[in-house]
């Protein structure tokens, strides 16, 4: 053989071995290698997110008892105050129609008064002289008293009329505005010479202070209709606040809503929840907040991640894949039970021992089979 066919020939060896192993390989690249991730046992809880705000669980509006104008405000917001102690004082500023009335009925008192003295002593003359019986004298001597208090009356409400009290009234003034209970003031919503008008049968009133306990104060918010079947009065949830991190506070249920409201294109429900308080946070009216609503929960059972689920695009059943190779999955219907959105109870399908395939996630290493 000549040396130039030797080199042609040793040529064709060398390339026959490059495209021998580039085969191998080539074949390899079909066959990947996928991690996998088995079963484990997990407390699930199902839980359902309310979102609203704290508030007091009582609040008392002051309201004035005469119309008028702010003359001074003797305390803040945030003062603590009992029942009885002043808050802010009203200038009277009087109703002309009032007014003229109440003139009018000093008017009419008077001449009453002039013609049952006039009477009185008249009669009292009499029966000093045996002219008339005691019985006489009695009823004249009474209409003069009568007409006496009237014209007192008529004075004393001309007194309310412009100065919004009269003498003996002491610390009864319409004029004064004082607690009615104790409390936090939480808010005082006028300012010195805001004009009030007071509270009747007609009118409201203009508010002038909120009391409010801080110390007991509830969670108020609104939870979805898909939801609020299943809740359960009496049962404990937690409240977390907007202002405050990592603190939950323990409530629990009082009130669930038998009517809701659309908002919008859903219908809400309004719940509210007692809150247990501690003296770490000061808790202030309004601030915003979570309620954590415990719907169902189930310990220690066989569970999956729900990233590990697929579904059958025919069926929509749930299946995963488990291994039964190097490089072999096959495919397992799975009947699910509690799911809380990461985790997923598995009732039956898989055994703890069963390695599942993770989805779209190769081997760490190579991601191919080196054989």
């Amino acid at each position: 053989m000549s040396k130039r066919a030797k080199i042609i020939l040793g040529i064709v060896a060398v390339l026959f071995i490059v495209v021998v192993v580039w085969l191998g390989k080539k074949n390899q690249k079909d066959i990947i290698q996928y991690d996998t991730a088995k079963a484990f046992k997990a407390t699930i809880v199902k839980k359902a997110v309310a979102t609203g705000k704290v508030i007091p669980l009582e609040e008392v509006e002051i309201k004035p008892q005469i119309s008028g104008i702010i003359d001074k405000i003797y305390l803040e917001e945030g003062a603590i105050v009992k029942a009885g102690d002043l808050i802010a004082t009203v200038r009277v500023v009087p109703n002309i129609q009032s007014l003229n009335s109440a003139n009018g009925q000093i008017k009419n008192a008077q001449l009453a008064y002039d013609n049952a003295k006039t009477q009185y002593e008249r009669s009292k003359n009499l029966f000093g002289k045996g002219v008339i019986s005691r019985q006489e004298f009695e009823t004249a001597e009474l209409n003069f008293n009568n007409a006496k208090q009237r014209l007192s009356n008529a004075k004393s409400d001309l007194d309310i009329i412009k100065k919004g009290t009269t003498e003996g009234l002491g610390q009864t003034a319409n004029t004064n505005i004082r607690a009615t209970t104790s409390g936090m003031l939480v808010e005082i919503p006028v300012k010195k010479g805001y004009q009030v008008i007071q509270s009747n049968n007609f009118n409201a009133g203009t508010t002038i202070a909120t009391i409010a306990d801080m110390q007991k104060m509830i969670f108020e918010g609104k939870v979805d209709e898909s939801e609020v079947g299943k809740l359960i009065k009496d049962s404990d949830i937690e409240v977390s606040l907007g202002a405050i991190e990592d603190k939950k506070y323990p409530a629990k249920l009082t009130f669930i809503a038998p009517k809701g409201t659309e908002e919008n294109g859903a219908v809400q429900f309004k719940i509210k929840a007692d809150v247990t308080l501690d003296n770490s946070n000061f808790v202030r009216a309004g601030y915003s907040a979570n309620a954590d609503i415990v719907l169902e929960r189930k310990d220690s059972v066989l569970s999956i991640k729900e990233s590990l689920l697929r579904f059958d695009k025919k069926t929509e059943e749930p299946y995963v894949e488990v291994k039964t190779g190097e490089g072999k999955f096959e495919k397992k219907t799975i009947k699910l039970g509690l799911s809380d959105g990461v985790n997923v109870q598995i009732l039956s399908g898989v055994t703890k021992d069963d390695e599942i395939k993770i989805w779209n996630k190769a081997s760490k290493e190579d991601r191919k089979v080196n054989n």
